[in-house]
């Protein structure tokens, strides 16, 4: 009778090629997405999910905390990305009407052109690198299995 419990085993030899392809393959797929973007559009992958974020807030505007929580990035990467993309006025810093002792950052008007002139490149490198790559019922399958493994993390 074994002794290890559920969870506690290691994987054999089979789940680690499984592990290892599901890995290096979505790695070459972000960094494939992340090249295009940034010789299609001149944005980095983290411009575009700091656009997004306070593209989709409310008054294109966000504490720097919140937004640190909404793209699940520390605060001090954060800190230093910001200070890149204000130098490039895709942002701006703001003090915050609520809370003297914090700002907010703001979508400037070049940096939310910047961001919906990424769409549609974007959107067209997602489609032919990950969505015509597979079929239908892969399609649904992945989302499946990203549901999973989302639902795993959010319980640990």
């Amino acid at each position: 009778m074994s002794t290890s419990r559920p969870g506690r085993r290691t994987p054999n030899r089979q789940e680690l090629e499984v592990w290892r392809a599901f890995v290096e393959t979505t790695e070459a797929v972000r960094a494939e997405l992340g090249r295009r973007l940034q010789n299609d559009t001149g944005l980095s992958p983290g411009d575009y999910v700091v656009l997004l974020g306070l593209s989709e807030a409310p008054g294109h505007r966000l504490r720097s905390s919140d937004l640190a929580s909404e793209i699940g990035w520390e605060r001090s990467r954060l800190s230093h990305h910001l200070a890149r993309m204000e130098r490039r006025d895709l942002i701006s810093r703001e003090d915050c009407a609520t809370d003297n002792r914090g700002a907010e950052i703001v979508l400037t008007d070049a940096g939310a052109a910047a961001f919906r002139g990424s769409i549609t490149p974007h959107f067209r490198a997602i489609r032919e690198l990950f969505v015509d790559a597979l079929t239908p019922d892969q399609l649904v399958a992945a989302g499946e299995i990203a549901r999973a493994l989302q639902a795993r993390l959010d319980r640990s």
